[in-house]
């Protein structure tokens, strides 16, 4: 007879509070999340820096990631941020203006989402999406 799987303390987990993301060159990183996608800065202090998104906070220490970079082309992390679908257009747009390299123009996908697809300085992937 199997036996009822034990309630683990893991369950209690509500939502992701926040996001660490390392980072190798502080000041591209800073300028593209405060000047490129205009993200709030929430606070600042020694060693730390924190933005605002919805109900999750991004945060970046001030110490940088000592591994070798992630080869071009790869990720080491994804962040998907949601928006109504016709923004996912217009920050597409606002990008290009910017100097931002799309990964892929704005695109409605088989599984209900569009998304447009990009980088930041340290080559994480991001990602902005609408449900449809």
């Amino acid at each position: 007879m199997n036996e009822p799987h034990p309630r683990s303390p893991f369950q209690a987990i509500q939502s992701i509070d926040y996001t660490v993301i390392f980072v190798r060159d502080m000041t591209a990183m800073r300028r593209f999340y405060e000047d490129v996608l205009g993200f709030p800065l929430l606070r600042e202090f020694t060693g730390w820096f924190e933005y605002g998104i919805g109900s999750n906070t991004l945060a970046r220490p001030t110490r940088t990631a000592r591994d070798a970079p992630v080869p071009n082309g790869s990720a080491a992390l994804q962040l998907a941020f949601k928006v109504s679908p016709p923004q996912v257009d217009a920050c597409a747009d606002e990008l290009v203006r910017k100097g931002v390299a799309l990964l892929s123009p704005p695109t409605d996908q088989p599984f209900g989402h569009r998304t447009v697809f990009f980088r930041d300085p340290d080559g994480n992937l991001l990602e902005v999406y609408a449900e449809l």
